[in-house]
């Protein structure tokens, strides 16, 4: 890019801490001009909330700034939300070159907003939620294999009674989607000295040494590795090669009394034929993060099973989040303007829209 070009404009589309805000001001203050105002976004719920509540509305002042902003801005901070006449918010957008994205997994919105084949740059916070999900892992592994809800209920009743638990170590977990997220629940599933085994994408060249895994299964031995796993982790993205991977014969397929952990996405998975499973024991518990239908229907049977932890799409959300979102796009924003676009981190590849 030639430094003698106009300034940049910086749009921040959905909800950022000022802390992070100035320190992207901070990074080209004499090319870039940020736009970050509050009021044009929706009220946060929680830290890192980049959506706000459901129904969110600006006036018809505030309409017309967002609409000004969007229409001058050459680079934007998250997807705008769709417009209220039905419209995507990035077509009021025409000049944008980059967007840096708040997810990891943006493959569908890709494919919803026809950016497959656009020229406007793509960058994902790939990473910044490998640390959460890994933790959200272990925590429902360990919890369901030391029995916490039974050591809670006894607690309430007062109840001393003394029991054996399993153990980790020497259980076979099998990893399902071996990006970022899944390379680290790897490597703490060795740290537990966990036999960890993986299925290796169609066409991939990686091996089982190169992962850290004590068995790489190719595409096609889905089943014989459902047959051997204690414990199943979906880490995959969706696209038109996971929708519906996990079957009702995959789930058959499954070791008997099996733990299920989904942190993928609900379309990776036949949601009755799991929840046919769970009712039988064939799925001994589930830790379920996403589901086929998002918010969870009030009448989904998944609320009250007992071997069921719903978490509301909420594994990846940690306080750091934003803050690490940040140290990618100020990285990248220096290569933007420097013209090195080919060091940019996180670009977005669109063979996994779908």
């Amino acid at each position: 890019m030639d430094r003698n070009s106009d300034r940049l404009n910086v749009f921040i589309a959905s909800p950022l801490e000022e802390e992070h805000v100035a320190r992207i001001r901070a990074v080209a203050p004499d090319r870039v001009d940020v736009v970050h105002e509050p009021d044009l976004l929706p009220p946060t719920r929680y830290v890192a909330d980049h959506n706000g509540p459901a129904g969110f509305k600006r006036d018809d002042e505030r309409e017309a700034r967002w609409r000004r902003h969007l229409a001058k801005a050459d680079i934007l901070w998250d997807f705008p939300p769709d417009a209220a006449d039905g419209s995507t918010g990035l077509s009021l957008a025409p000049r944008v070159k980059w967007i840096q994205a708040t997810s990891s997994g943006i493959g569908s919105r890709v494919a919803r907003l026809g950016l497959k084949d656009s020229t406007i740059l793509l960058t994902t916070a790939r990473g910044v939620h490998a640390g959460p999900l890994t933790e959200f892992v272990f925590h429902s592994l360990i919890g369901h294999w030391k029995q916490h809800l039974r050591v809670q209920a006894d607690q309430k009743r007062h109840h001393w009674e003394r029991r054996c638990d399993e153990e980790l170590a020497g259980k076979t977990l099998a990893v399902i989607g071996v990006g970022e997220v899944g390379r680290r629940i790897i490597r703490i599933g060795n740290a537990f000295d966990m036999r960890v085994v993986a299925l290796a994408r169609p066409g991939s060249t990686r091996t089982a040494e190169a992962l850290g895994v004590d068995e790489l299964f190719g595409s096609s031995d889905l089943h014989r590795m459902l047959g051997i796993a204690d414990a199943l982790v979906l880490v995959v993205p969706h696209t038109a090669e996971t929708e519906g991977m996990i079957d009702r014969s995959a789930i058959a397929a499954l070791k008997p009394g099996a733990v299920l952990v989904n942190i993928a996405r609900g379309q990776v998975i036949d949601e009755q034929a799991m929840i046919d499973a769970l009712r039988t024991g064939h799925i001994a518990f589930a830790a379920l993060d996403v589901f086929t239908v998002e918010p969870l229907p009030p009448t989904s049977p998944l609320w009250d099973m007992p071997n069921v932890l719903v978490s509301p799409h909420s594994a990846s959300t940690a306080a750091s989040e934003n803050g690490k979102i940040t140290d990618i796009f100020c990285r990248n924003l220096k290569c933007f303007i420097e013209g090195r676009v080919s060091e940019m981190t996180n670009l977005f590849d669109r063979s996994l829209t779908h």
